[in-house]
């Protein structure tokens, strides 16, 4: 089978492309904006953990719409509810920090719709044959956003001097959302078919001898550090130098090193390859944190965000593709491909809160610079339980259905 991408996959590229530079610039900030008004880790964790939650809980619950009915629809009300979220913060300003559930829930919701019919969309346009390369290209398109998103932004808050700076990225992520919708319209209508099953996320765990038992607790570990890591670097460069031009820069940077890391990756990584790369990325995520039990300053965290774009496609290619591989061994596991994309993303969900919760917890207990380097360090060692939970589905032939 050739391993190349149609015109379905690259359409589907570009609304993922408008999703995550609206993201990118909107989203890089969107903690820091909260820091600003109110610096409170537990807040900003507890924001997290709110979105988090209902992002895992509208997987499951839109599971059913998304098999029954229009799956198209699903991405399109996600992309505006994302939307609605910054017409929402631009409402309310500062007083945001009031409001950081609802609001935390809503972003969960928004988050959760999307990304629930855009992965079973991307299922259902890729093979075996050519998700490695779709995933390259997602990551390509996901730095390439990362380079120009962040620094613009912080370009132009710095520029505008805070809030109003704050309010103008704000209004521009709304516009892109908006033209998401629209060129989501271009995508064909999916064919539904059979009837949603709510507890087969349960059934696939309690079956002895199914591989989903090896890639959940793995996806929970891949969560673990996820959840923490996805914001918290960004606050400590912001911390660390207090420039928002600084943290653009930081993110021009690591989204230049990963675009060539995740187009080198998408070239040249094959599926025999995925257990050694895996385990090498897995080590090098871990050893990158280590210059932060030094010295905490722009400099290491530069280090760390370096390394981490360098490596992070030798670990997380080969995971997502491993998991996606298993929705299509059967013709029964492609006709559960919906609720194994829930059972995925519930996984990670588990993962990301426990995450969460250990950094609020610890945090409340003794806040200093150095727990949360040791915080870190711990967190991202779990990469490695990672591979050591999924190695043998790394190096299993699975054949398409």
């Amino acid at each position: 089978m050739k391993s190349s991408l149609n015109g379905q996959s690259i359409l589907l590229l570009g609304v993922d492309g408008l999703f995550v530079l609206a993201g990118a610039l909107s989203g890089t900030f969107l903690n820091v904006y909260l820091w600003k008004t109110k610096p409170d880790f537990a807040m900003i964790g507890w924001f997290t953990f709110s979105q988090q939650l209902f992002l895992g809980l509208t997987f499951w619950i839109a599971g059913k719409w998304v098999k029954e009915h229009n799956k198209m629809n699903a991405l399109r009300v996600g992309t505006a509810l994302t939307g609605l979220f910054y017409l929402i913060v631009l409402w309310a300003g500062k007083d945001t920090v009031h409001f950081i559930w609802p609001l935390g829930l809503l972003l969960g919701a928004a988050l959760g719709l999307f990304w629930l019919a855009f992965n079973v969309v991307y299922f259902e346009v890729t093979d075996s044959s050519n998700r490695d390369l779709f995933n390259g290209w997602t990551g390509l398109i996901g730095s390439a956003t990362g380079i120009v998103g962040p620094w613009l932004s912080g370009w132009i808050i710095s520029t505008m001097h805070g809030e109003r700076g704050y309010r103008f990225i704000f209004t521009v992520s709304l516009v892109i959302y908006g033209i998401g919708v629209v060129l989501s319209f271009f995508l064909k209508k999916r064919e539904v078919s059979g009837v949603y099953s709510w507890s087969e996320p349960l059934k696939q765990i309690r079956n002895k001898g199914n591989p989903w038992r090896q890639a959940v607790p793995g996806l929970a570990f891949q969560g673990i550090r996820e959840g923490v890591f996805a914001f918290l670097i960004n606050l400590l460069v912001y911390i660390a130098t207090t420039n928002e031009m600084k943290l653009g820069q930081f993110s021009l940077i690591t989204s230049l090193v990963a675009l060539i890391s995740y187009w080198a990756a998408g070239k040249w990584f094959k599926k025999r390859n995925r257990s050694l790369g895996m385990i090498a990325g897995s080590i090098c995520l871990l050893l990158v944190i280590l210059p932060l039990l030094w010295k905490v300053n722009y400099g290491t965290l530069l280090f760390l965000g370096i390394g981490t774009s360098i490596f992070v496609p030798l670990y997380t290619i080969p995971m997502v593709s491993s998991v996606f591989d298993l929705m299509g061994t059967s013709e029964h596991s492609v006709d559960l491909r919906v609720e194994l994309v829930v059972l995925r993303e519930l996984s990670l969900m588990v993962g990301r809160i426990v995450g969460i919760l250990i950094f609020i917890g610890v945090l409340s207990i003794h806040e200093s610079q150095t727990t949360i380097t040791w915080l870190m360090i711990v967190l991202g060692a779990t990469p490695i339980f990672n591979w050591i939970v999924m190695r043998r589905l790394l190096g299993h032939e699975t054949k398409a259905a």
